[in-house]
């Protein structure tokens, strides 16, 4: 029997039919929030024509060097040098698939299903949720640990000595002053002040609840608009551009097992940068992520349908991803490691 409404109808009356109904304007889909992912917030994209080359880093000490000196008379002095080297990127492919099958893909299509469960439309947003979290996971292998930097700073709940400092959550903490003292240690390593800092969740919870913080704005607010610590107050605080807070979630558990949901970013920890807006022959960076379109579109990533082998009756969408993430000035980065104590809850 053909599916229309008047077959529809006459079933509902006989009591042979028991409708599925689904609402069309709610559906719960864990797809996460832009904002917490900061793979293409913190260092600019490079496009490159070819997936691997090199590129020059002129010496930051000859850059920085005076030398000017006195004319001698009936002379001239010592032409002045500087230096260059090569650096090379590698950018690899990436891949992720998954399948529609068509025939019971008919079932939503013949019984008008919601737009919000249409299996190539859900499947497509998987595919790009999917290159957005191992875009963010090859980020912070790359850059968010204490490995990939120079410069690495401890915090301790006790008086802090060397290369430590008194943890956010700490009511000794002055956050400010730190971020102060982290300017100019920068400006003398790199010849840059830092604009950027990402903040993992529990770094930016406690800069919140920070004693130091909160007294530095309470006469800001008013009844109706209190005074409240966002990232955009922080960064004023502490003379930045730019905070970007990690948040951004992945499952750490293969499929099948219990989800076991972690922080991409470690939680714990802040990244204080200067990177440039977009890339620069005459600025440094602390990190460039190079991107080839691998597909020759321009693209960087690429979702894509195709169909399955014939008598299967299925469909694939895939998801295509090309970058190498580089630290290319590593002066330029400083690394706070734990800081927030371990356990820190809100």
């Amino acid at each position: 029997m053909a599916i229309n409404t008047a077959n529809i109808a006459a079933n509902i009356q006989k009591g042979a039919f028991k409708p599925h109904l689904y609402l069309t304007n709610m559906c719960l889909a864990y797809f996460q929030q832009a904002a917490g992912f900061v793979a293409k917030k913190v260092f600019p994209i490079l496009p490159v024509p070819t997936s691997s080359a090199h590129y020059y880093e002129f010496d930051k000490g000859d850059l920085a060097r005076d030398n000017m000196a006195r004319k001698p008379e009936f002379g001239h002095v010592a032409p002045g040098i500087y230096g260059k080297s090569d650096k090379t990127y590698h950018c690899e492919v990436d891949q992720v698939i998954t399948g529609i099958d068509q025939i019971s893909t008919l079932d939503f299509q013949r019984t008008n299903a919601p737009a919000v469960i249409d299996p190539r439309r859900s499947k497509v947003r998987w595919v790009a949720e999917q290159m957005n979290i191992h875009l963010d996971r090859i980020w912070a292998n790359k850059y968010f640990n204490s490995e990939s930097w120079g410069n690495v700073l401890t915090g301790k709940n006790a008086a802090p000595s060397e290369n430590e400092f008194w943890q956010f959550d700490n009511e000794n903490c002055d956050p400010v002053s730190l971020m102060s003292q982290l300017r100019l240690k920068m400006l003398l390593m790199g010849l840059r002040k830092p604009n950027k800092a990402v903040l993992g969740a529990n770094a930016y919870a406690a800069l919140t609840l920070n004693p130091s913080i909160l007294e530095r704005i309470k006469y800001q607010g008013s009844e109706a608009n209190p005074a409240n610590v966002t990232a955009n107050v922080l960064a004023q605080l502490f003379g930045l551009d730019e905070i970007v807070v990690a948040e951004a979630v992945y499952n750490a558990a293969p499929y099948g097992a219990k989800d076991d949901l972690k922080f991409i970013c470690n939680p714990n920890d802040v990244l204080l940068v200067y990177t440039t807006s977009s890339p620069s022959i005459e600025e440094p960076s602390a990190g460039y992520t190079f991107t080839w379109d691998m597909l020759g579109n321009g693209q960087y990533t690429a979702v894509q349908q195709f169909l399955g082998a014939p008598a299967t009756h299925t469909e694939f969408v895939e998801g295509l991803l090309c970058t190498d993430p580089e630290i290319t000035a590593p002066d330029l980065g400083i690394y706070l490691k734990d800081a927030v104590s371990e356990g820190f809850t809100i």
